[in-house]
């Protein structure tokens, strides 16, 4: 599926429209367009003169006929027929436009299932001609007749068109013109799609509904089952109050497609019928936490929103203007590294897995998902909470659709280390910019390992093939990277032997530490060698989740810069292969305590205090670069108000990261007013007074945030647009900021 382009139309989209059919879809189609004078004029064609009659009364359309001949002789180009009768009423309709109407006019219609009307058309005319685009509405209500028409049906809804390659593309323009105009988004799919989509999402649907309610109402047979039904009922069965004549219509003219859909929602209600009379609670459970999970990701893509609702995602851009210290303590939300880590281990273990703290972040929702879809059964999240049924090593089933995971650059390195030893074969793919992130660097070790992989350009989506050999390897690696390094880890859990991994710098350990907490150990050496042996079972656990370091670091940060702040940030993991970032800021001279040091689930925690303190440029030691590669948008920040220069090089890898972060950090502060000398490998600020400025996160969470808090030191407010992928990682970010005294914003684009 596809969208189409705004179409080029200087006046009207629509001469004269002519609406064959004044129900509910064609009357609203002709009153939406009259409304928004995107026609010259509006002609019904109807059946009765009580419906002309009504049509006119109530402004639904300019005049009315009985007949298409009373009108056909003067249309031309630039009009548009609409046909709006039921489906297997539209053949002898096409019949009476050929015989009567010019071939310049653009014929569309509204029907629910196109492989009938293109076969009526083909009858009709013995080809589709270049001026007929088929078009569906995905827009309707139980109502009908032209009392029913709605003005505003169309608006925020999709209409889709399945035009043929003989399709003009003036016709197919005007006609995306035409339903633009009525507020529609406008894609474009194949007819065998349309009705394959439809059939399940729509027609199989209305089948169900108009079952149940002659079941209950026939053969139950309990006069007060309806009196007693709640408001459940009422919404599930809206749909039974639907046109009969249409729908019988529908199923026909879709026969084989609303069949194929009804008979796996045979097969599943018999499998759960099984599951209630065996009283298998975990299968239950399974069917009802992924039919919970599936119809709120619905919800939320019908209200335009994203996985994780926040008052950071309602909106494209965030203000922040300089003010008062900061003054607070919270805890800031989980860590998303361990959430991930939690998500896939608790998977692949053996029995249940209980997690508290997890981040509700796009990221770490994308991980729950894929493994929802391979089988596996998930409770929650609720606030935090989550319950995994594991199923051991061997025990994920294959998906029946690719592995969306949005943004979660860790989620796609990491996940691959699994999958690339699967017997089945799946795809993951991501957004544009996951997909442009380097896969490289797992592909090359996990082929090696004897992985069947596709990539076009090392780059996803990658496709895994059914594994026949996977072996150990030993592995140096040839870069600083905890992603790479884990990736390699969990494939080994499924290899013939021991895999080894080298790294030559410290990077992030939370995977060795997890995977001793599931039971396998991971032996380490003193030439930095790491080794897991194959075949090892996990056993689910408790996963104690520690606030984010990464998301901590902005706070920190902000207190550092502001004068007179005084921030206490709670039980925050402090992994010393994360917290670099700290040495580095206390270098630079940041007033900063560790207090209640313990431990949760493995993982060092600690409150974080953080008072204002004048800062000093430095130049940063390369050997705190691996532990400190994601917070440095931040430190970007407090170099920018350091007294001095401040100097970073090795960092290389800040340029594949979910944008590349020096060069859209260096363009941020450059905007902000500040002297900056970018490099291939690092940056050079020097730092300076800051101006408001409007600036852009280039679709990373991290500049986002950053170029964000740069406002508390500018003379103005900052606005960064394209802020709504702070949720990928930090979903409750502005809430939070505030709660610290911060002034921000969101502005509603």
């Amino acid at each position: 599926m596809s969208s189409i382009s705004e179409p080029e139309f200087s006046q009207q989209p629509v001469r004269k429209l002519v609406v064959i059919g004044l129900g509910l879809i064609g009357g609203s189609v002709s009153a939406g367009l009259r409304q928004r004078h995107a026609c010259q004029e509006a002609i019904g064609i109807v059946r009765d003169q009580v419906t002309a009659s009504l049509a006119l009364e109530r402004g639904v359309v300019d005049r009315a006929y009985l007949s298409l001949n009373e009108v056909a002789a003067e249309l031309g180009e630039g009009d548009v027929i609409f046909i709006a009768v039921p489906t297997l009423a539209v053949e002898s309709v096409l019949h009476d436009i050929r015989a009567q109407v010019s071939a310049a006019v653009t014929v569309t219609d509204g029907a629910s299932v196109k492989g009938s009307v293109r076969d009526a058309v083909i009858a009709a005319f013995g080809e589709v001609p270049s001026n007929i685009v088929l078009g569906h509405p995905i827009a309707g209500s139980e109502q009908s007749g032209v009392a029913a028409a709605n003005p505003s049906l169309y608006q925020k809804h999709r209409v889709i068109l399945t035009p043929e390659t003989s399709t003009g593309a003036q016709h197919i323009a005007r006609v995306t013109a035409m339903w633009q105009a009525l507020g529609a988004e406008v894609l474009s799919m194949s007819v065998s799609e349309h009705d394959e989509v439809l059939g399940a999402t729509s027609h199989l649907p209305h089948a169900i509904a108009y079952s149940l309610v002659d079941t209950l109402a026939h053969d139950i047979g309990n006069p007060n089952i309806f009196r007693y039904a709640a408001g459940g009922f009422r919404d599930f069965t809206r749909i039974a109050s639907s046109d009969p004549t249409m729908w019988h219509d529908i199923m026909r003219a879709n026969r084989g497609a609303v069949l194929h859909s009804l008979d796996k929602f045979v097969d599943n209600l018999l499998r759960l019928r099984d599951g209630i009379e065996r009283e298998d609670g975990e299968y239950l459970l399974g069917v009802f936490t992924r039919a919970k999970a599936a119809r709120d990701h619905f919800t939320r893509m019908l209200a335009g929103s994203t996985l994780k609702d926040s008052i950071a995602l309602s909106a494209s851009k965030i203000c922040v203007k300089p003010g008062a210290a900061l003054q607070n303590h919270l805890r800031v939300p989980g860590d998303k590294s361990i959430s991930h880590r939690a998500i896939m281990l608790g998977s692949i273990a053996q029995g249940k897995t209980v997690i508290d703290g997890l981040l509700e972040s796009e990221d770490s929702l994308a991980t729950l998902q894929a493994f929802r879809d391979m089988g596996v059964v998930i409770d929650g999240p609720a606030n935090g909470h989550v319950t995994i049924y594991g199923v051991g090593l061997r025990g994920l089933s294959a998906p029946q659709k690719p592995l969306y995971l949005g943004n979660a650059g860790t989620s796609a390195r990491l996940l691959s280390g699994i999958l690339a030893a699967q017997t089945f074969s799946t795809t993951i793919t991501g957004d544009a910019s996951l997909s442009a992130r380097p896969m490289g660097r797992i592909i090359e070790p996990l082929r090696a390992m004897g992985a069947s992989i596709h990539s076009e350009s090392d780059n996803l989506p990658l496709t895994f093939s059914s594994a026949k050999r996977f072996s150990a390897i030993d592995y140096p690696l040839p870069l600083a990277s905890a992603q790479v390094k884990s990736c390699l880890l969990l494939a080994g859990l499924y290899a013939n032997g021991i895999t080894r991994v080298r790294q030559t710098q410290i990077t992030r350990d939370h995977t060795e530490r997890m995977l001793g907490g599931f039971g396998c150990p991971v032996r380490s050496g003193q030439d930095g060698w790491l080794a897991v042996t194959g075949g090892t079972e996990l056993q689910g656990c408790r996963v104690d989740v520690p606030g984010d370091f990464s998301s901590a670091a902005f706070f920190i940060v902000a207190a550092s810069i502001t004068p007179g702040s005084d921030i206490l940030l709670e039980h925050v993991g402090v992994n010393p292969s994360r917290t670099g970032a700290l040495d580095i800021l206390k270098l630079m001279g940041a007033n900063i305590e560790l207090l209640n040091l313990g431990t949760a689930g493995g993982e060092p925690v600690a409150d974080i205090r953080v008072r204002y303190s004048e800062l000093q440029g430095i130049t940063i030691p390369t050997e705190l670069v691996s532990r400190s590669i994601d917070e440095f948008p931040a430190l970007f920040i407090a170099a920018a108000c350091a007294q001095g220069c401040t100097e970073l090089s090795g960092a290389a890898e800040l340029r594949v990261k979910e944008s590349d972060r020096l060069a859209n950090m260096a363009a941020g502060l450059t905007a902000l007013g500040v002297n900056v000398d970018i490099r291939a490998d690092g940056l050079h600020i020097t730092g300076s007074p800051l101006r408001g400025a409007e600036v852009d996160s280039a679709g990373d969470h991290r500049v986002a945030m950053a170029l964000a808090l740069a406002g508390l030191r500018t003379d103005g407010a900052v606005i960064v647009n394209n802020a709504e992928c702070i949720a990928s990682s930090f979903p409750d970010f502005v809430t939070q900021a505030k709660q610290l005294g911060i002034s921000i914003e969101v502005i509603d684009s």
